[in-house]
């Protein structure tokens, strides 16, 4: 395993969670953005523009795509909440990575992540068992994927990107 590329490990789902374990899962997802914010705090335009790994994403790009993946996420918890077992629709996110706005100021998609994620975990921590356990068709896999793992997986995408510009910071002694 390269662990510029997965500093956290790949995501492993579990079969079921917890409510101990949702509730800090929804946590580190209202976490994020604060965490996020904290760790570009004083980053030169270079600094942005580094990418995490060699042939990866630049930190400005990863904070883009997180401001992208999550809005999609949170989307499809709506859709996932309100049709029965909706087939989503997937997003190609290497494309999406490289649209004009991805050059600007990543504060954009700072801001945005705050709002988004205090208004995704709100609904997040609103949801009872049975919404917990209700869950969407994938178009890729075919495969029904329920919305306790769904927290689970963006609980983990958030710290994945996070290490990316964590561990270049700390590669780099920038501080």
């Amino acid at each position: 395993m390269n662990d510029q590329k997965y500093p956290i490990g790949p995501f492993r789902a579990k079969e079921n969670y917890s409510s101990e374990e949702l509730s800090a899962l929804i946590d580190q997802i209202s976490e994020l953005p604060e965490k996020l914010s904290a760790s570009v705090q004083g980053f030169s335009q270079q600094q942005l523009d580094t990418p995490y790994r060699e042939g990866g994403w630049t930190v400005r790009q990863v904070i883009h795509h997180l401001a992208d993946s999550h809005l999609n996420s949170y989307i499809r918890f709506k859709w996932t909440l309100t049709e029965d077992q909706p087939v989503i629709k997937a997003y190609n996110e290497k494309a999406w990575a490289v649209t004009a706005e991805t050059q600007l100021d990543p504060a954009l998609s700072l801001n945005f992540l705050k709002s988004l994620h205090a208004k995704w975990t709100a609904l997040l921590k609103l949801l009872s068992k049975e919404d917990l356990n209700k869950s969407f068709i994938h178009p890729e896999s075919g495969k029904a994927v329920p919305l306790n793992r769904l927290i689970a997986l963006y609980a983990w995408h958030g710290n994945h990107h996070l290490a990316h510009i964590t561990s270049l910071k700390e590669r780099e002694g920038w501080k």
